[in-house]
């Protein structure tokens, strides 16, 4: 299996890190572009840097090179998730200005038919920003803002961040060990079963 992962400079560095963290343990291969601010907002909100991210993909390219292989819609993949997304991608994205390879490879996801997920990331929402998504939701992009639940009785901030992105994955059919409505905890996991707060 073969996803592009786009990263922006939208706050949520830790989904992209973990995201590709589970894509790699299931064997995908995996496409890595990171916008210019992706950079700057990783170093905040992380103690990776840029190598640290680069090391965790298959494949990295280059946020301008709209020669890369993912750039073409014969490049077959299997989707692509941007994560998380920025409003400013986004709207590129709605738009079709591909002038960088996230959104280039976006427009490509969605031309060819792909799963295209977008990671959103911003509160509140304004009239706008809605228009985009419901633009996108349109064409066939999956919105996925990563809303915390919280059913599963999370315990710490990593068994939330584990359950965003096991959602996710199950966009594209992948599946890692995460609490799910009606089913037993993974082994180690937080689990569902009802208890005093």
């Amino acid at each position: 299996m073969r996803i592009v992962v786009g990263v922006t400079g939208a706050t949520g560095a830790v989904l992209a890190v973990r995201t590709l963290r589970a894509l790699t343990n299931l064997g995908v291969e995996t496409h890595l572009i990171c916008s210019r601010w992706a950079e700057t907002t990783l170093k905040l909100e992380t103690d990776l840097s840029l190598a640290d991210l680069y090391s965790l993909a298959s494949v990295v390219h280059r946020v301008d090179n709209l020669a890369a292989s993912i750039a073409s819609g014969s490049y077959r993949t299997d989707g692509m998730v941007v994560v998380p997304c920025s409003m400013k991608t986004l709207a590129a994205i709605r738009m079709g200005l591909s002038d960088n390879l996230i959104v280039r490879a976006a427009d490509v996801t969605l031309k060819e038919r792909r799963q295209l997920v977008l990671v959103v990331r911003e509160a509140p929402l304004h009239e706008l920003h809605l228009e985009n998504m419901h633009a996108l939701a349109r064409a066939g992009a999956v919105i996925f803002p990563p809303v915390l639940g919280f059913y599963h009785r999370p315990r710490t901030l990593d068994d939330v961040i584990d359950h965003v992105v096991g959602r996710i994955l199950d966009q594209f059919g992948l599946s890692m060990p995460v609490p799910r409505w009606g089913e037993p905890a993974p082994q180690g996991g937080a689990s569902n079963e009802s208890t005093p707060l």
